[in-house]
């Protein structure tokens, strides 16, 4: 409603659409069945821009805004959340490391695969002890001898997104102060060597295309990208935008859903619709999601403004999430004992919204983010 959309990414979003009607929704299920997405499917988004929105032309990619971004994760999650988490941790974290902190010739090796799709990215973060305390990360990156900039990496990563199908994952690890003042940083890690070995993969109640894993790292090399682990996390702000976007597109397609079956179930000779009770969650869902959509807007306009969007991203992630999960539980409740059954749409929409609350930093965390920054901008 608010966003400053060029002429080519309005027709890029038309196209996105389409994509999601004819291509993405009708196969949601049996993606969801088969617990992953096909093969071909990479190269497909490729071609229609979506591996490389947030990347340099120069490299074969969009360089699309960031509110061109969060409205294509938001209109893909009406058709797979677990599709549009995928393209959005893609976009804003391993596309956005490799071009904020890779050198140039790791730029020109991975980027123009990465856009064809010929290259598949992860980016591994959390571990086994180091979920929402990031800075317990425990994996670590010791210099190799005699090739500079190249590490060896050992530990284990967990609950990394897209991690089995990866060709390159972005790796945080502790190393040496001389290499990062706050002693971590990022390296990028191709899985074609013995060093990599993938211990298991993890199969969640939601989201279930997406390939989550846990993987180990034995004197696995990989190539320095020079940064701080603070410049590096620093990333998650536009990527919480991305979980923002796909919180209101699940919301805004079980909304969908739920009004119209109330137009065409009746119960005691009314139509659903026509019952108050039924009507106050149509209205209530309306509004929150209204609500998210503006928190949503204004963080990527500010994005695109160049302006801080630490408070702005968090409010719009943590807000857009429990609307997701609010929406999707009166969908269900709208549609009854049907609801709770395979046969609607709205209990996959149900169970996939919950991540949205714990992905790229919970709520609670969320919450902490923006009391800090309520508390920095108050007066001395």
């Amino acid at each position: 409603m608010f966003l400053n959309l060029t002429d080519e990414e309005i027709q890029f979003l038309d196209q996105v659409r389409d994509f999601v009607a004819n291509e993405v929704l009708p196969n949601t299920r049996e993606w969801e069945t088969n617990t992953a997405f096909p093969d071909d499917i990479w190269p497909r988004l490729g071609e229609l821009g979506l591996l490389g929105m947030t990347m340099p032309k120069q490299w074969g990619g969009r360089e699309y805004s960031c509110s061109a971004y969060v409205e294509a994760c938001r209109e893909l999650a009406k058709g797979d959340p677990a599709l549009s988490m995928n393209i959005a941790a893609i976009n804003a974290l391993c596309i956005g490391h490799i071009v904020v902190f890779g050198t140039p010739e790791q730029k020109d090796k991975y980027l123009p695969g990465i856009a064809k799709g010929d290259i598949k990215l992860a980016w591994g973060l959390t571990e086994p002890d180091a979920g929402s305390d990031a800075r317990r990360v425990r994996s670590a990156a010791t210099a190799i001898s005699g090739r500079d900039g190249w590490f060896h990496l050992n530990g284990e990563k967990m609950f990394i997104t897209n991690g089995g199908k990866a060709d390159l994952i972005i790796i945080a690890a502790n190393c040496d102060p001389s290499i990062s003042a706050d002693g971590k940083s990022a390296w990028l890690m191709e899985t074609n060597q013995p060093g990599w070995e993938l211990l298991e993969r993890i199969h969640t109640i939601g989201v279930r295309a997406s390939n989550t894993v846990r993987f180990k790292m034995t004197n696995a090399e990989a190539w320095h990208t020079p940064c701080t682990f603070t410049e590096a996390i620093g990333l998650l702000y536009r990527g919480r935008l991305g979980i923002a976007a796909m919180a209101l597109g699940i919301a805004e397609k079980a909304h969908e859903l739920s009004s119209a079956y109330s137009t065409e179930r009746e119960q005691f000779n009314r139509k659903l619709c026509d019952m108050q009770s039924v009507q106050n969650m149509i209205a209530d869902s309306e509004m929150e999601i209204e609500a998210a959509r503006l928190l949503l807007q204004k963080g990527a306009t500010l994005y695109d403004q160049g302006k801080d969007v630490v408070k702005a991203s968090s409010m719009a992630k943590l807000y857009a999430s429990e609307v997701a999960n609010m929406v999707t539980n009166n969908a269900i409740q709208i549609h009854g004992g049907r609801g709770m059954t395979f046969e609607y749409l709205v209990e996959k929409l149900w169970r996939d919204a919950k991540l949205t609350e714990i992905g790229e930093g919970c709520s609670e965390i969320q919450r902490m983010v923006i009391a800090k920054q309520v508390i920095k901008s108050l007066p001395a």
